[in-house]
């Protein structure tokens, strides 16, 4: 706190020029609200008596290596470790960490023979449950149940072949998704949504992303856009919208990054200028998802020219026509292209022109110019929630795909699995996958419970993605010389799981934004 506050309060200027310290708050904070849900986690099975060998092992693995790395150091990511002196703290501030109950969690929590054996008892259970019992209830366990069946059965034989061709996953799959609920999941009954909980959208995010990330980012956009009306728009715009996106009839893409602003939103460019009782838009917009074939792009624009920061921008619900592959934007005064990526392929990205666009003023977000900001951050939340429980997703699937492998690969006689250093990769994916899991579900709890989640979200998104990289990672490594390989599935978890790291908001945005919250 001494680090970046003056006379007591907290300086913006000194936060920047102490940013590895304060990232390392963040991360410190992290680690420590993890540990408390995985608490609360092994507290509720075992009332439950739920809380068998393995949720133990998970459960005691976890403490052990957290509390290590909160003495010793806590990878930011591959090349930046930070300790707890680095944020300030003393020797004697790390007192609590050596006294007698954390320091034997820290010896002896996390060993060997706790992983070997966590990766035995794997053996034993089914191969496509999730390891460590979840703690939701039966409702969001059969909504889970039913997704993964979809997935098993119609995205994982697939989805490599949508990734080598760079191919957009067909519309079909939207159709049936939309059938199954999936882009009315949280929009309410009185809307044509089911109403339903964000924990049930985590729980539908993660198992379509565990068949594949582009299919679990469908309903994303979706997402944004119903968080945007609802709390933002007006009656009207609610009832022409929010049925057409819960149905799919209408599909939105998020139309906010520019080429030079990227994480620094309010020094966008892209101007809206008022012709008569409607408006048009010059600019240029990037990394734009599944923008072609979309109908309505929730776009922002500064509509107050002498502004040159967040306060003159607005929200517009603007339309557009679908385009198709031969023409991607048909639309009058709207040009773009596809900009090629390593991976989440499935509904492209695309930069987009805009020279004097139309929309209509009825389609100005909440009919008041100047909100566009404000009306965008409180999507967040349920954005970087969503984008957490991706990231599980993702690190599940890594999962799957090394176990199997390690199972079926023969080397010297024995199977991959029955080598330590391969169990202990195994062992340590799914206790950081069970700690990313329960770390999203408590933010999205708290969503459900309308209190503020922002560093309950971001904390939860920080990790998943540190996490769906890291399991990704090691699940190449399981697999040698074959993970590099194209026609291995490994080779696209690998890609995906890069990009978690950097959109709904760059690790170093997230602890940014984490710090400056808890700073206060």
């Amino acid at each position: 706190m001494n680090l970046v506050s003056a006379k007591g309060k907290v300086i913006n200027a000194l936060v920047d020029d102490h940013q590895t310290a304060a990232h390392g708050f963040a991360w410190v904070a992290t680690y420590v609200e993890s540990l408390r849900q995985m608490q609360r986690w092994a507290e509720a099975l075992t009332v439950s008596q739920q809380f068998s060998e393995v949720e133990q092992l998970i459960h005691q693995i976890a403490f052990g290596e957290y509390l290590c790395q909160l003495s010793g150091g806590i990878p930011m990511n591959q090349g930046e470790i930070i300790r707890l002196q680095d944020i300030g703290l003393t020797q004697k501030d790390l007192a609590p960490l050596s006294s007698p109950a954390p320091n034997l969690l820290a010896e002896s929590g996390n060993t060997q023979v706790a992983r070997v054996r966590l990766v035995v008892l794997m053996q034993e259970r089914e191969a496509d449950t999730i390891l460590g019992v979840s703690g939701l209830d039966e409702e969001l366990e059969m909504i889970r149940e039913q997704f993964r069946r979809y997935a098993v059965e119609k995205i994982e034989p697939v989805a490599h072949e949508w990734h080598l061709k760079d191919e957009l996953i067909p519309l079909e799959v939207i159709d049936e998704l939309a059938e199954m609920g999936v882009f009315g999941l949280t929009i309410p009954e009185e809307y044509g949504g089911f109403g339903l909980s964000k924990a049930s959208m985590c729980v539908v995010s993660e198992e379509l992303s565990r068949g594949y990330i582009g299919v679990g980012s469908l309903a994303t956009r979706t997402e944004i856009a119903a968080e945007l009306i609802l709390a933002g728009g007006t009656e009207e715009q609610k009832l022409k919208w929010l049925p057409a996106l819960a149905s799919a009839e209408k599909l939105p893409t998020a139309v906010f990054t520019e080429p030079n602003t990227g994480s620094d939103l309010g020094a966008l460019r892209t101007r809206a200028v008022p012709k008569g009782t409607d408006w048009t838009v010059t600019g240029n917009k990037t990394w734009i998802t599944h923008a072609s074939r979309t109908h309505v792009m929730t776009l922002l624009a500064r509509t107050d020219p002498n502004t040159k920061d967040y306060k003159g921008l607005s929200m517009f619900l603007a339309e557009k026509t679908p385009g198709t592959d031969e023409i991607p934007f048909p639309s009058e005064g709207m040009t773009g292209g596809e900009i090629e990526v390593l991976g989440y392929r499935g509904m492209k990205e695309y930069e987009i022109a805009f020279d004097n666009f139309p929309v209509k003023g009825k389609n100005l977000l909440g009919g008041e110019t100047g909100k566009g900001f404000k009306q965008l951050m409180e999507t967040f939340e349920s954005a970087r929630i969503q984008t957490a429980a991706r990231a599980v997703g993702v690190a599940q699937s890594a999962l799957d795909l090394a176990y199997r492998y390690a199972m079926d690969r023969k080397q010297f006689g024995k199977s991959l699995i029955d080598f330590p250093r391969v169990a202990n990769k195994l062992a340590m994916m799914a206790v950081e996958l069970v700690v990313a899991r329960q770390l999203t579900y408590f933010s999205a709890f708290e969503k459900d419970q309308g209190r503020r989640c922002d560093i309950e979200a971001g904390m939860a998104k920080l990790l998943g993605a540190r996490t769906a990289w890291a399991a990704a990672d090691n699940a190449l490594q399981i697999h040698g010389g074959n993970g590099f390989a194209l026609e291995y599935k490994v080779s696209r978890i690998l890609c995906d799981a890069r990009i978690l790291n950097i959109f709904e908001g760059a690790g170093e945005i997230q602890a940014q934004v984490i710090a400056r919250r808890l700073l206060g």
